[in-house]
């Protein structure tokens, strides 16, 4: 039996399987095993050469956007109107067969957005070209997924699943689960709340289904059983995703504000080109990228080529901004003088930790270097007068 038909035969048994108390450990070893297979499915065959048939683009830009869609939902046309580089777009489905890249320029910055082909449902099990469009999707900083808005919302969560079944995890956080494997001492569970998806026993259960029998696990949250399977595997890409609905000039008023309050979601029409520009901001938006503006020691700052770093979880300090320089810039450091939306007043004198905010003005003082520069003796020993050894002070004179 192939890995594919495990993973429907078990998912079979789950569907007709009662959720009760009594049934809950029986489920959470069945998710476990469902985790296992399709990391399974994932890997590349044994024996198999380093090529495949991807379409992996080398990567450009300051981040990089992926559209996934069903076919005709207009990704093509979309990748067109905000680039300018051609993508071939037809009335019948797979016009597009491999990724086409094209740049944005936004905000003095540039951003790679992919044309993917269209995935179908069963992507993930490998029919289409599901495999190939989802492992490029797993290298972007953001995913805009494309839906045709006069067609079923049933798209939307077909493509979610697909989406999920190979690890990708949209719009979520990683848990707040603390695993690590140890060679002895068996199992150690923790929690630091009350827990009421799951208990100890259960946590057990899933470990040995693994082949873990030594590992130390904390709960920070009240998470599920499938957080804790996502952080075993540790496989897992949470990834930023908005909802881009395209078609809105061939449905009615009351759809389009429905569809635009969904959360994460947007709605456009390539073809009377709305709402393009609120589409870009709102991507802009949601990567988070941070324009740092350098300024030299008693020079004007240099707004013609800023410094672009990803904001991340915690924000962009002025260690990371040090970093992006030169990553020994950070030793030579003294403190930064900021100007912009994060100091408090102008100049402020900001440490390694301080956040700063899009648009900020940087000066980096250094710290001061010792007048002899830490040589000083071996200066004077060789630009002095050389020394007489004690050998020549003994040796008679020649005369």
């Amino acid at each position: 039996m192939g890995i594919i038909e495990k993973i429907k035969e078990i998912e079979a048994e789950m569907a007709r399987t009662q959720k009760n108390k009594a049934t809950e450990y029986h489920l959470g070893q069945l998710k476990a095993k469902i985790a296992k297979l399709r990391t399974q499915l994932l890997e590349p065959p044994k024996g198999a050469s380093g090529g495949g048939e991807g379409f992996e683009v080398s990567k450009y830009g300051h981040g990089r956007v992926a559209l996934i869609g069903f076919p005709s939902v207009g990704k093509s046309t979309l990748l067109t109107m905000l680039t300018g580089t051609h993508s071939e777009a037809a009335s019948y489905e797979f016009t597009t067969l491999t990724c086409i890249p094209g740049i944005i320029h936004y905000n003095d910055t540039k951003i790679q957005l992919l044309d993917l082909p269209g995935i179908i449902e069963g992507a993930s099990e490998g029919k289409g070209r599901g495999r190939q469009v989802i492992a490029v999707a797993k290298s972007s900083d953001l995913v805009l997924m494309v839906l045709d808005a006069s067609k079923s919302e049933g798209h939307r969560q077909i493509l979610t699943k697909e989406l999920e079944a190979v690890g990708l995890r949209l719009n979520k956080t990683p848990p707040q689960i603390y695993f690590k494997k140890k060679k002895t001492g068996g199992i150690s569970f923790n929690s630091t709340l009350p827990l009421t998806h799951v208990d100890e026993k259960l946590c057990y259960q899933i470990l040995h289904e693994y082949k873990i029998h030594n590992a130390e696990v904390l709960f920070r949250e009240d998470a599920t059983v499938d957080d804790l399977i996502d952080v075993i595997e540790g496989n897992r890409k949470y990834i930023k995703c908005v909802y881009v609905y395209n078609k809105i000039d061939v449905i009615g008023i009351d759809d389009v504000d429905r569809l635009a309050r969904q959360p994460n979601s947007i709605v456009i029409s390539c073809n009377l080109k709305l709402n393009l520009d609120r589409l870009l901001a709102r991507m802009w938006e949601e990567m988070g990228l941070v324009r740092i503006y350098t300024k030299p020691q008693g020079q004007q700052p240099d707004f013609a080529d800023p410094c672009v770093l990803s904001a991340g979880r915690g924000g962009c300090t002025v260690e990371d901004f040090c970093n992006y320089l030169h990553r020994s810039l950070v030793k030579e450091v003294k403190y930064v003088l900021a100007w912009g939306t994060s100091a408090r007043h102008y100049p402020q004198h900001c440490g390694l930790s301080h956040i700063l905010n899009d648009e900020d003005v940087v000066q980096v003082v250094k710290k001061k270097e010792k007048e002899d520069g830490g040589r000083g003796r071996f200066k004077s020993h060789t630009t002095g007068p050389a020394r007489i050894s004690d050998r020549e002070k003994k040796a008679p004179l020649k005369t």
